[in-house]
C-alpha cells in the first residue's frame, strides 16, 4: 500500500464533536444550577441530592455525547472501527471485497505416445503418430504433495503446430527397437493450473417475482464464479453494477491469425445480469439480481404512464403533484432481470489462501484426468497413452495471498475512491493493481517509479510470496492478468511496465552491553525479538529503505540493555548452510545516507530467516 497514505491514516485521529466529557458536564451543570436555582438548592457536595442529580445528567450527556461522536465517526473510512461499517465504506468507494486468492503454475504434462518415421528432405525423422496424440481437456485437476488441488485452465493440444509446421509440443526417444529405430517418444507441454475446487450448486426459485433477489454461496472464499444459468437456459453475467446492461464476451478466433490472438472479443447486450458481494466477517458470497420481469419488454425508453400512474380508489377525488407509483418502475428490465419459477444452476470455483504458492517440483500427482482422443484412435492405445500421463512443475506456485486486513482494505478503499475509475497518480496505479479481481492472482507488494529510459512511461515492481512466507518472484500470469486489468483504465497516453521486483536478503549482527543484574540469554532473546517484529516482511514496501537509527533505539529501549557496541547490516546471497536465499548482492556502505539504507530501485529487504540471520553478542 502507499506509506503516504497509511501515514495520513495514522494521524487522522478520532474526532470529537461535542468536545464534552462527564466532568465538564457536571461543571456546566453545577454552573447553571447555582446561576438560575441558588435560592431552592444550595447543597450540591457529594453526599448531597443535589449532587445526585447533577452527576445523573451528566452521565447521560456523557453517553450521549460518546455515541454522537461515535456515529459520526462510523461515517468516515478512516475513523471508522466496527467492521460492518467498514465494509460499507469500503464497498461505496467501489473496491469489490474479496476473499482468499488462488495461486498460479505452470505444469508440464509428458505422454508417452507411438513414432513412426517420416522422411524430411531426404532425411529419415521420427516423429509422434499424429493421429493418437491426444488433449488434455482443461478441468483436469492435478495435486501438490501438501493437498493443494490445482485445476487446469486452457486445453493443451499435443497434436498443436506453429506456423513452421513444427510440433509446439517437444518431443524426446523414449524407447527404440533393435534395429535402432525410435518406436516411442515422450512429449512435453505446458499448461497454466489455478489452485482450489470447481463446486456447483442450484437453486430453486418459487413462482413469485421478488425484485433484486439475493442467493448465497454455500462456500467460502470464492474466487470467481464461472457461470449462471436458469432452467430455461438463459445465461446470467457478472457486472459491476446493474445498470450496466452490455458486457465483454471472449469468442474463439478462427481466423488465420489465430496463432498470434487466439481469442477475440465481442461486446454483447446482458440483459440476465447478477453483482456479486463478499462478506469478511463470513467469508460467504452473495449473487444479486435485477429487479425486472423477464416477461415484460421494454420496448420504449420512458414507460406508459398508465402503467405506472398510482389508480385513485372509492371516493378520493383529490391527488397530490406525483401520482406514479415508485414499485411499477422497478419491473422494467433497467437494472436488469430477477428470475422466478426457475431453477438457478451456479458454477464457480473457490479456495486460496498464501498456502497455494507451493514449491518448484511439488505437484505430482494427478487427482482427475479429463482428455480427448481423435475417433479412430483404439481404446487400448489410448488407455496406454492415458496411463502414461505425468505430471511436474518447474517453477513455484505464486500469486494466492490471504483476504485483505482491515487496515489494508482501508487503504485501497481511500485510494480507489479518488482515483474515480482511471489512473492518473501513483497511488491510482497501485489501488488499481490492489484492487484485481482475486480469481487473477494478487501480488503481495507492488511498487510504481519512474522509467529512466521513457519519461513518460511508469515500471511497477511486483513481488509475490510462496507457502512459507518468503519473498518469490511472481508468475508470469499474474504479471499478464495485470497488464490486461490496468490497461483499461490507463489514459491513452501513458506506458505502464510490468517488472519483477529485486529481492535483497539480509542479516543484522550486534553487539551490546547489558545489565549486570541481567540475564545476557533473556536480554539478547528480547533483542532478538523486537528486531524480528520490526522487519517483518509485512511491515515492507518496495523501494522502503530501513533507518538504522530505529534499530538502534528498538535494542537501546530493550529491558536489560545498557549500551549498543557494534550494530551490522549485511547481505545474504545464494545458499549460505544448506539456507537458500535470493541471488542479488547488494553492497551495503554505499547504498548507506545519513544513516539510513537505501534499496536499489525496485527492491524490496527482506529477512528471511529471523532466526539465523539474527545475531547478537554480549560483550
Amino acid at each position: 500500500m502507499s506509506r503516504r497514505i497509511q501515514k495520513d491514516i495514522k494521524k487522522k485521529k478520532v474526532r470529537s464533536y461535542l468536545n464534552k466529557d462527564f466532568e465538564s458536564f457536571k461543571s456546566d451543570l453545577l454552573l447553571y444550577a447555582n446561576t438560575y436555582f441558588s435560592d431552592q438548592i444550595s447543597d450540591f457536595s457529594d453526599a448531597s441530592v443535589g449532587s445526585l442529580f447533577l452527576e445523573m445528567a451528566a452521565y447521560v450527556g456523557d453517553v450521549m455525547s460518546f455515541y454522537l461522536d461515535h456515529q459520526f465517526n462510523e461515517l468516515d473510512i478512516l475513523t471508522a472501527v466496527e467492521s460492518k461499517n467498514i465494509e460499507r465504506l469500503v464497498r461505496s468507494s467501489g473496491v469489490k471485497i474479496k476473499g482468499a486468492s488462488p495461486s498460479f503454475v505452470d505444469v508440464d504434462f509428458y505422454i508417452e505416445v507411438p513414432a513412426e518415421q517420416v522422411s524430411i528432405n531426404g532425411v529419415i525423422t521420427s516423429l509422434p503418430k499424429n493421429s493418437v496424440l491426444p488433449i488434455i481437456k482443461k478441468g483436469t485437476t492435478v495435486s501438490s504433495k501438501s493437498g493443494i488441488v490445482f485445476e487446469l485452465t486452457e486445453d493443451i493440444d499435443f497434436s498443436l503446430k506453429d506456423e513452421n509446421d513444427s510440433y509446439v509440443a517437444t518431443y524426446i526417444a523414449s524407447e527404440t527397437n533393435t534395429e535402432g529405430e525410435v518406436t516411442s517418444l515422450v512429449g512435453k507441454a505446458s499448461g497454466q493450473c489455478t489452485s482450489g475446487r470447481t463446486a456447483t450448486e442450484s437453486f430453486s426459485i418459487p413462482d413469485r417475482f421478488e425484485p433484486f433477489r439475493k442467493i448465497t454461496l454455500s462456500s467460502q472464499n470464492v474466487s470467481d464464479v464461472i457461470v449462471v444459468r436458469d432452467s430455461e437456459g438463459n445465461d446470467y453475467y457478472e457486472v459491476d453494477s446493474l445498470t450496466q446492461d452490455t458486457v465483454f464476451s471472449k469468442v474463439a478466433n478462427f481466423g488465420s491469425d489465430s496463432i498470434e490472438v487466439t481469442d477475440s472479443i465481442q461486446l454483447i447486450p446482458a440483459p440476465y445480469r447478477f453483482i456479486i458481494k463478499s462478506s469478511r466477517k463470513t467469508g460467504l458470497t452473495t449473487i444479486g439480481f435485477g429487479s425486472g420481469r423477464a416477461d415484460s419488454l421494454d420496448n420504449d425508453i420512458i414507460p406508459d404512464p398508465s402503467e405506472v400512474a398510482l389508480p385513485m380508489y372509492g371516493d378520493k377525488k383529490t391527488f397530490s403533484r406525483v401520482a406514479i407509483d415508485p414499485n411499477a418502475l422497478l419491473g422494467t428490465r433497467t437494472l436488469g432481470v430477477s428470475p422466478y419459477n426457475t431453477n438457478i444452476t451456479v458454477r464457480y470455483r473457490a479456495g486460496g489462501g498464501i498456502s497455494h504458492n507451493v514449491g518448484s517440483g511439488q505437484i505430482a500427482s494427478i487427482s482427475s484426468l479429463s482428455t480427448e482422443f481423435g475417433s479412430g484412435v483404439a481404446s487400448v492405445t489410448a488407455a496406454r497413452i492415458r496411463a502414461s500421463v505425468q505430471i511436474n512443475n518447474t517453477s513455484p506456485a505464486a500469486g494466492g495471498e490471504d483476504p485483505l486486513t482491515e487496515s489494508e482494505l482501508r487503504t485501497t478503499a481511500l485510494a480507489f475512491r479518488n482515483s474515480q475509475s482511471r489512473i492518473v497518480t501513483r497511488d491510482d496505479l497501485i489501488a488499481r493493481v490492489y484492487s484485481m479481481p482475486s480469481n487473477f492472482g494478487r501480488a503481495f507488494r507492488v511498487g510504481v517509479r519512474s522509467n529512466p529510459n521513457n519519461p513518460l512511461a511508469s515500471m511497477i515492481s511486483v513481488i509475490s510470496r510462496n507457502s512459507s512466507g518468503y519473498l518469490t518472484l511472481s508468475p508470469d500470469a499474474l504479471k499478464e492478468n495485470i497488464k490486461i486489468y490496468i490497461n483499461q483504465f490507463r489514459l491513452i497516453s501513458d506506458a505502464i511496465d510490468i517488472v519483477d521486483a529485486q529481492i535483497i536478503n539480509i542479516a543484522i549482527n550486534y553487539s551490546i552491553i547489558t545489565d549486570a543484574t541481567s540475564n545476557k540469554n533473556l536480554v539478547l532473546q528480547r533483542v532478538n525479538s523486537s528486531i524480528k517484529s520490526y522487519l517483518k516482511i509485512e511491515n515492507f514496501q518496495i523501494d522502503q529503505p530501513i533507518v538504522v537509527s530505529d534499530l538502534t533505539n528498538l535494542i537501546l529501549n530493550t529491558e536489560g540493555v545498557v549500551s549498543l557496541v557494534d550494530l551490522n547490516i549485511e547481505n545474504r546471497t545464494g545458499i549460505v548452510d544448506e539456507r537458500e536465499y535470493a541471488e542479488a548482492t547488494f553492497d551495503v556502505i554505499s547504498n548507506l545516507r545519513n544513516n539510513i539504507l537505501f534499496p536499489v530501485e525496485g527492491a524490496i529487504f527482506e529477512l528471511k530467516f529471523p532466526q539465523d540471520d539474527i545475531a547478537g553478542s554480549t560483550v
